[in-house]
This record gives structure tokens, C-alpha cells and sequence, in this order.
């Protein structure tokens, strides 16, 4: 099969229940495909109403009238809120990789009349509940997730959606409804690299240990940060760096030399090592954190190539509500793993200072500057489906 462009929908529901995580880390590694972009919706009743009208397929393997109650349910519950004019957020994942559209509808699933149970994200997720004794009246329908059921119509909705990417999507504002006297804030989190060496669960398992916090996500993009995003991201922790590491280096340097030398160094002549070689060792590390986030060394990288995307892929997403900040950075724990307490991010995924899973913003402030670097309001999304689409 060729390489194709898939998608999947998380529904509004599916979002308010915090289940992203676990149908993300479904996605990933159970069809091995490469996650290469993903976006908010807040539809607007246009895109709701012209992506309802081309649900019902004879194209579709599920029941005529499981597609109609798909397609009555994303009029219902995709549009603003009929009271409140309030818009949802859907989130949209975007899939590449050999016979995508058939991986991904297969780990979705389908609904059938006499559905059982099973392995796909419906089966857990979804649900399909109907007045008995008959079976003809339905009581109760979610489906979790829309995904679509061969590349024609793929390629069509994506096409549908990807046309509204930016008048309907991006950095949402306005989707949360909090009472008066609330302040809700806003913070920024990145899946680091590390957990996207191969295909697995483990980016969608982050994510679930942040709905712990009980907050909103109202941003999300996958991005390959450039060095020059990447210094700019980290700028503030070089100074930091450039003195942590005087006492650390200054022992080591004096374990070293005194073994060459055979003779004991002085407090003074240990504490001026530190102060000479500290700043270079906290400099190493600056880089090594540039490398790691953006796959490239800035001291080796051409001028060319410091303003392209990296190498390396993270999920950047912005969470809201009432002091995000101080949650998240609570679930996801100190920055040294070792040093994290049981049941956080850090203590369940992390390796290292550096490879420690995911970084957080340590204030609203510096969450505003963070996004501004990653800039959820680019348009990659409709791009990716532009160039892919067009390139068939």
C-alpha cells in the first residue's frame, strides 16, 4: 500500500472525560504510524454542517444507521452550544505511514447493531446503548473518535477540515466556561523527544498522568524545534547553568589532577578551577540540551540550517484552568527524575536531568514567552495536508 495521510477525531466528549491520553497512546502504537501533526477545532456550524453532510457513505462498512446516528450526533454535539453560543474543542490528530487510513479506522473500530466486546477504542470509549427489549430505539451514543473508512473520504474530510485549520482552529480561546470569581491561566508542556524513538504508548501515557490536574487543553501541535527556537526556549537557564556546575567540575578537575600530579591542591587553587572551568561545563550542557530537543549541534550546525525544523519531534500543548502552573508542574515532578516523588511524570518516565519526559512552564509569564516560540497559530497543519493530497 501507499503512504498515506490519515486522521482521527477526538470528540468534544471524549476531551471533557480526559480520555486523550489513553486514545493517543492507542493510536500510536498500535498502528506503528508517525503522528505528524495535530490541532484544536473549535467548529463553527459551516465546517460542522458541510463535515455532517458527507458522513453517510456506501463506502462505510458500519450500518446505514450507525453512519446516520455518527452524522446526527456531530450536528448536535460539534456545534456551539445553542444556549451559551459557546464553541467545543475537537481535537484533530493527523497520521503518516503505509495504508494509514486502514490502521487507524482499524484501531478506532466500528459500531454494529449487535456490537460485542472487543479491542478497539470504541470498544473502550465509545458506547452504543439502546431501550430494550426491542433494540430499536437508542438510548445512548458516543463514538469517541471519527476516523474515516477508506482514502477517498479521508483524503475529502481532511481536505474539509483542513480548509478551516485557520479560522476554526489553533490556540482556542474562550472554550471553557469557569465561575466569575475564577482566574484561569494558561501553561505550556512539551512531550520531550525521548519518548518518540519508536512507536508507543508512551507520549499518550504523559498525557494522561497530566488529566490528573483536572485541566483543559486548549492548544496542542506536533513541533520539531530549530536550534534557533531551541536557544531561544532555554535562553534564560544558560546563565544558570554557566554557575551550576563550578563545585561539581572543580572536585572532579581536582581528583583528576591530583592523580596526575600526586600531590594535594590547594582550597584556593579547586575553587579557581570551578570558577574557570564551570562556565565551560555549564556551556556543554546548554548545547547537549539544544541537541537533544532539536537534533542538532549549534556549534556544528550551518548557519543554513538554524532557522529549520529539527530533527527531533515533541508535542507541544498549552493546558487552561485555575492555577495550571502550580498543577501541572506538581504531577510532572522535579527535574531530576531520581529525586521525583512516586506516581509523577518524571518518576514514571524520566531517565535523567535531561531526558526527564516532559518540561512545564514554571510560571504564567514564562508560559506566554514558551508559546510565543512555538507559536500554535502557524499553519503546518494545513500544509502537511496540502502538500500530501497534493503530491498523489
Amino acid at each position: 500500500m501507499s503512504n498515506q495521510l490519515a486522521y482521527a477525531i477526538i470528540t468534544p466528549y471524549s476531551l471533557h472525560k480526559s480520555r486523550t491520553g489513553g486514545i493517543l497512546a492507542r493510536l500510536i502504537s498500535r498502528t506503528g504510524l508517525d503522528l505528524v501533526a495535530a490541532r484544536m477545532f473549535a467548529p463553527s456550524p459551516e465546517l460542522v454542517g458541510k463535515y455532517a453532510s458527507i458522513i453517510v457513505s456506501s463506502n462505510d462498512p458500519q450500518d446505514r444507521r450507525i453512519q446516520e446516528l455518527i452524522r446526527d450526533y456531530i450536528l448536535k454535539n460539534f456545534t456551539p452550544h445553542p444556549v451559551t453560543h459557546q464553541r467545543r474543542r475537537v481535537m484533530v490528530l493527523l497520521f503518516r505511514g503505509e495504508d494509514a487510513v486502514r490502521k487507524v479506522r482499524g484501531v478506532v473500530g466500528n459500531f454494529s447493531l449487535t456490537r460485542v466486546g472487543g479491542e478497539t477504542i470504541r470498544d473502550t470509549y465509545g458506547d452504543l446503548l439502546f431501550d430494550e427489549p426491542d433494540h430499536e430505539k437508542v438510548r445512548y451514543f458516543e463514538p469517541a473518535v471519527l476516523a474515516a473508512p477508506n482514502p477517498q473520504e479521508a483524503e475529502e474530510k481532511l481536505r474539509l477540515w483542513s480548509s478551516y485549520s485557520e479560522s476554526d482552529g489553533g490556540l482556542l480561546e474562550n472554550v471553557i466556561t469557569y465561575p466569575q470569581e475564577a482566574r484561569p491561566e494558561r501553561t505550556l508542556v512539551l512531550i520531550k523527544p525521548d519518548n518518540f524513538r519508536f512507536p508507543t504508548g508512551r507520549p499518550g501515557n504523559v498525557i494522561d498522568f497530566f488529566s490528573r490536574t483536572g485541566l483543559f487543553i486548549v492548544g496542542i501541535k506536533v513541533h520539531r524545534m530549530s536550534v534557533a527556537e531551541a536557544e531561544e526556549f532555554y535562553g534564560p537557564v544558560r546563565e544558570v547553568l554557566r554557575t551550576r556546575f563550578n563545585g561539581v567540575t572543580a572536585a572532579k578537575a581536582k581528583a583528576v589532577l591530583e592523580n596526575e600530579l600526586k600531590f594535594d591542591l590547594p582550597l584556593e587553587v579547586t575553587q579557581q578551577l570551578g570558577e574557570m572551568l564551570g562556565p565551560l561545563a555549564g556551556d556543554y550542557q546548554f548545547e547537549s540540551i539544544i541537541k537533544f530537543m532539536s537534533g542538532r549541534q549549534p556549534s556544528l550546525c550551518e548557519p543554513a540550517l538554524r532557522t529549520e525544523p529539527g530533527t527531533e519531534k515533541c508535542i507541544a500543548l498549552v493546558y487552561e484552568g485555575v492555577d495550571a502552573v502550580r498543577k501541572i508542574r506538581e504531577v510532572l515532578g522535579p527535574t531530576d527524575p531520581s529525586k521525583a516523588p512516586p506516581g509523577s511524570i518524571r518518576r514514571e518516565f524520566g531517565l535523567s536531568i535531561m531526558i526527564n519526559a516532559a518540561h512545564a512552564s514554571d510560571s504564567a509569564e514564562n508560559a506566554k514567552r514558551e508559546m510565543g516560540i512555538i507559536n500554535f497559530r502557524s499553519h503546518e497543519f494545513r500544509a502537511i495536508v496540502t502538500n500530501a493530497l497534493d503530491a498523489r
